[in-house]
Order: C-alpha cells, then sequence, then structure tokens
C-alpha cells in the first residue's frame, strides 16, 4: 500500500495496523483477544471502572525500570573505580505512589519546587536522599528545605549563596550544595526543551564558577558538592555528555587544588522513543560510554575519578505509561499536497482528551503513537490526525499514524509513551478535569492520583454558592 501524500516522511505504512511496537509500550502490554491488556487488566475493564481519558501506569515496568537505570550506573562507575547516584527527576512524573517506587528501587530524588518537595515528604522519602532545583527558589522553599535536611540544594545563581547561608545559620546546620554550570554543550534537541546554552535562564558561565565556589567555600553553614550541569532533553546518544564531562572536568581539577569536591553531577536528558523512526541508545551504552569519558578526562588531569550523579526522569517512567481515550467524532478533509493539483484525504480521530492531559505536541511539536485499544481490525491502514476536544486547533494528541480505516465513534484508543510530561504539564483548559492516573499490577488496578470532577474545579472558583446547581 502506498503512503498517504500527507504523511511524514518517516512515517511508514504499517503491514498491520493492531501491531504494537515493544519500544513504545510497557512490558506487560499485550493483546488479549483483540483487546489491549496491561498487568493483566483490559482496557476495557479500566474504562469502565474510571473512564476516560485514563493515564495508565504500569507498575511493574516502572520498578523494573528505575532498578535497571540504576543498576546501569552504578555498575558502570564501579567498573571505572568510582560510584554513581541517580536522582529520579520528579518534574517528568511525581506522585506520592511513585516517590515510594523509586526510593525502593534505590533511587533518590529531585525535586524542584515546594509542592514537589512536600510530595516526597508526604511518600516518607528520607530527605537527605533529595536533591533540590530551581532558577528562582523563594526564601520560603529554601528555608523548608534546609530546616527538614534536603541532601543537597543545587544553587543556580550567587544570590541564592546567601539566601542558602542565611537558611543554614537560622537552623543551626551545615547545607550540601552543588552549584549549577552552563558548560557551553548543546545537545540536539527542540529549542524549547535545550537548556545548556548560555543565554538561559538556568545556571551561571563555567567561567564564574570558581568564584562562586569560592563565595561558597567562605560560609561556614555551606558544604560544597560539586557541579552541576544539564545539557537538555530527549538526547539519543552520548556525545553531547561526553563534552560537557570533558569542560567540567577541567574546572572541577581546579576547584580540587582549593578543597574537596567529591561529586560532579552530569544532569539528565536521556531520550527514548515516542514513534518508531525514534533510535536512543540502550541506557547501559550510555552508562559505559560516559563512564568512560569521565574516567579518561580523570586520568589525563591526575585526579581521582569523583562519584558521579545523574537525573534521569522521562528515560525512567516514559514508557511505564500510555493514555486512554474514547473516539467521539471522525471525518475526512481533503488537503492539498503541496504539489499542483494534487491532494489528499486526511482523516481527523477526535477524543474526549487532548492538550489539557498531553501539551507536549502544542508545546514542543511532538510525535506520538496511537492504537485502537479495545478491538483489531483487518481493515486497510489509514492516515489519521488524533485530536483533541479543546477550543484551540492546535489541540492536536497524535499528528499522524495509521490506523485500520475502520476507526469509528466509541473506540479506545490508546497512546503510548505518556508517562512523562503529560500528567505534569496537564492543565484544567476549558476546564476539563485532569484525568485520574492508574497503576496496574498483577491483575489488579488502583488509582494513585485522584481524578477531577466538574466540583473541583468549582470549589476553587469564590464565586461559587455552596450548594448552587452546577
Amino acid at each position: 500500500m502506498a503512503p498517504n501524500p500527507l504523511a511524514p516522511h518517516w512515517l511508514v505504512v504499517p503491514d498491520d495496523a493492531n501491531a504494537l511496537s515493544p519500544e513504545l509500550w510497557s512490558r506487560t502490554v499485550t493483546r488479549s483477544s483483540g483487546e489491549l491488556t496491561v498487568g493483566g487488566v483490559g482496557v476495557g475493564e479500566l474504562q469502565s471502572r474510571y473512564g476516560t481519558p485514563l493515564y495508565v501506569v504500569d507498575e511493574l515496568h516502572a520498578r523494573e525500570r528505575a532498578a535497571e537505570v540504576r543498576d546501569a550506573f552504578t555498575t558502570a562507575f564501579a567498573r571505572v573505580g568510582s560510584a554513581a547516584k541517580v536522582y529520579y527527576a520528579g518534574k517528568a512524573f511525581l506522585s506520592i505512589e511513585i516517590a515510594r517506587w523509586m526510593t525502593e528501587a534505590g533511587l533518590n530524588i529531585d525535586v524542584c519546587s515546594g509542592g514537589e518537595l512536600a510530595v516526597a515528604l508526604a511518600a516518607d522519602v528520607d530527605p537527605g536522599r533529595l536533591g533540590f532545583h530551581g532558577n528562582n527558589k523563594s526564601v520560603g522553599e529554601i528555608d523548608r528545605a534546609v530546616s527538614v535536611g534536603v541532601g543537597a540544594i543545587v544553587i543556580d545563581s550567587v544570590q541564592e549563596i546567601e539566601r542558602v547561608a542565611e537558611a543554614a545559620a537560622r537552623h543551626g546546620r551545615v547545607q550540601r550544595v552543588r552549584l549549577r554550570v552552563n558548560s557551553g554543550v548543546h545537545a540536539h534537541t527542540h529549542a524549547f526543551l535545550a537548556t545548556a546554552h548560555e543565554d538561559q535562564k538556568f545556571g551561571i558561565a563555567l567561567g564564574d564558577a570558581a568564584d562562586a565556589v569560592a563565595r561558597i567555600r567562605s560560609n561556614p553553614g555551606l558544604d560544597f558538592v560539586g557541579l552541576h550541569c544539564h545539557i537538555g532533553s530527549q538526547i539519543f546518544g552520548s556525545d553531547g555528555f561526553a563534552e560537557s564531562a570533558a569542560r567540567l572536568l577541567a574546572v572541577h581539577a581546579e576547584l580540587l587544588a582549593e578543597g574537596p569536591v567529591p561529586e560532579l553531577n552530569l544532569g539528565g536528558g536521556f531520550g527514548i522513543a515516542y514513534t518508531t523512526s525514534d533510535d536512543p541508545s540502550p541506557i547501559g551504552e550510555l552508562a559505559d560510554r560516559i563512564a568512560d569519558v569521565v574516567a579518561a578526562g580523570c586520568a589525563t588531569l591526575d585526579i581521582p575519578v569523583p562519584v558521579v550523579a545523574f537525573e534521569p526522569g522521562r528515560a525512567i517512567i516514559g514508557t511505564a505509561g500510555f493514555t486512554l481515550y474514547t473516539v467521539g467524532t471522525t471525518k475526512d478533509v481533503l488537503v492539498s499536497t503541496g504539489d499542483e493539483g494534487v491532494t489528499a484525504v486526511r482523516r481527523y480521530v477526535s477524543v474526549d482528551g487532548g492538550m489539557s492531559d498531553n501539551a507536549r505536541p502544542a508545546l514542543y511539536g511532538a510525535d506520538y503513537a496511537v492504537r485502537i485499544a479495545d478491538r483489531v481490525s483487518d481493515a486497510q491502514p489509514e492516515l489519521v490526525r488524533v485530536a483533541g476536544k479543546h477550543c484551540e486547533s492546535g489541540d492536536i494528541v497524535v499528528d499522524a499514524d495509521y490506523l485500520p480505516g475502520d476507526v469509528r465513534p466509541g473506540d479506545l484508543l490508546a497512546v503510548p509513551v505518556t508517562g512523562a510530561y503529560c500528567w505534569s504539564l496537564a492543565s484544567n483548559y476549558n476546564y476539563l478535569g485532569r484525568p485520574p492516573v492508574v497503576a496496574v499490577r498483577d491483575g489488579a488496578s488502583r488509582v494513585i492520583v485522584r481524578g477531577e470532577t466538574e466540583a473541583d474545579l468549582l470549589a476553587r472558583d469564590a464565586g461559587f454558592r455552596e450548594g448552587a446547581s452546577a
């Protein structure tokens, strides 16, 4: 079958539009009598019990993936005579249950707001296993972090040095801190996601690090742990990390001359596949390559290999989740292909969610895949665009994929790889409640984040009178 000329160049017409590409789905997802199941539970049961839209998290996958990432880095750095610390980046998706899963897998947790800190503490995470990020932490957030004994605060600006020091003095503590710097390395990724340009809001210039560290060390209430850098997101290879590590190690070596620098934090940003065209490096290969580069750099500089910290989020939780939707309407639109006189049909399939539960396509032009979840069909594949229900032309969930041509109202659709940056970016646009999050494991499901109702939304409106008709 010839591809639809409106399809992007990377999208291949599938031999079977029902088939599941294993790299996009969590490890317990399969089809049983045509129906998608996860953790032994069918999507029909999930829809009946919880409704749609619905975020579904494969608990076993999330836990196993966390352990795999931990083991990849600890093994790689043990091989070069050092150790690794792995922090789960809570911004990808954080709830009390997720925080517990991550710490039970041996990971630390990275938070970047007072709210994320509150979630981690509510999960009974040892504060010493927390890292606290943010380019504009409030005085209150810093004070609380210091008061509870957060393991490390990442200083993002010169002003924060004094703010953290003052909080440490108030609470009679010595606070461990890292210094975020910009290595000048830009990983090849979407411009909105790239966070290591010199001209950006995070961190300080690498050339200014020595002066900032001297100020940190001059304060008895602060304990300098090491440098921190983050070069971007959705990074598929190791070259960017290797170059960034080399630049940071040169400064790290200079700082060692004036005092201890026990750690180096290279951040996160490890990419995953959202479509079959994506080809990220396996996490074990990345860990080995980065460990080798760090060890070689340290040997050249004649310094010991530090403990190296990493902050993966998406790489752990992304493929653990998918979003379940119900089709409401379909329509075929005749579109010009750009060639004179040539048109083709694009089928719009509208679902009961959209940019309020997955903002990434609208924010970043992110691509996703989709499959009919509650049945299989032998109808010929047709190019579809899955649209949301919001009053925005840019409200697109899946820009382009092939589904069986008989996709129809009432079908359940599943969009994989929505475990990261979907719930955490969700909104109430058009007064839609954010969907619930359900964890599935061993034939059972349970809500780990309650969905919002219209009553929840109205309760926040100061003009709403209790007892008034909704």
